[in-house]
């Protein structure tokens, strides 16, 4: 089916997926707001891939939508295109991974699967994008992540940086210059409820850094003991 669809509806369906990750359904309003669209477009659209055959959205008025089983699979299979394009561009290509989200965004609608098997098998089929990301499999299948976030934690918390939020170019670059990167532990030394900064040591570096909650709430960690 995904042939006859336009990049506009593709995107829809990858962000209604990105929503709805976290709660049951997506708002006409949270969908205008992701996508940057004024919400009477928004609904002209969901109603036209509401019916759909098969339909790609369910939708209820009053109540927003989630994404059909087929809405899922073009979703999803999108996705699978975004996350191998970014780490192909970052890993083989060397482009820093800040600038790999723009790119991806416009080459993820136009490859081929077969360009996106060989993508895969050229960096091993791989688990995760540049920036933590899980990549869906062949098979479409997404591994869980983690919900905590880091503005979550307080003293005493130690953690390995799972994912990072990626649509933020300068946040991204940020993030690279201090060593804020998946992988990497951490462990959280202080707390101030004045400002909600919180401090944290990284592991192998003595240097504290202070990091306030626009940028601890865009990374997403696992505890560790």
């Amino acid at each position: 089916m995904r042939e006859n669809l336009t990049y506009a509806i593709e995107d829809y369906l990858k962000a209604i997926y990105k929503l709805t990750k976290s709660q049951e359904r997506a708002s006409t309003n949270d969908l205008a707001d992701f996508l940057d669209i004024k919400p009477a477009s928004v609904t002209g659209m969901i109603q036209k891939l509401s019916e759909t055959e098969p339909p790609l959205l369910d939708y209820q008025k009053h109540r927003g939508v989630l994404l059909t089983e087929e809405g899922q699979r073009v979703a999803l299979e999108i996705l699978r295109h975004h996350r191998l394009i970014e780490l192909y561009l970052h890993q083989i290509l060397g482009y820093p991974w800040e600038r790999v989200h723009h790119e991806a965004d416009q080459l993820e609608h136009v490859i081929s699967e077969e360009f996106e098997e060989r993508i895969a098998d050229a960096l091993g089929n791989p688990l995760h994008d540049p920036h933590g990301a899980p990549i869906p499999s062949v098979n479409l299948q997404v591994q869980a992540t983690s919900s905590l976030r880091l503005s979550d934690l307080g003293p005493g918390d130690k953690a390995v940086i799972e994912r990072v939020i990626d649509t933020d170019p300068d946040l991204l670059a940020h993030l690279s210059q201090r060593g804020l990167i998946p992988k990497t532990q951490l462990a959280v030394v202080d707390y101030s409820s004045f400002d909600n900064n919180l401090t944290i040591e990284l592991e192998k570096q003595k240097e504290r850094l202070v990091l306030g909650r626009k940028i601890t709430r865009q990374i997403y960690v696992e505890l560790i003991d």
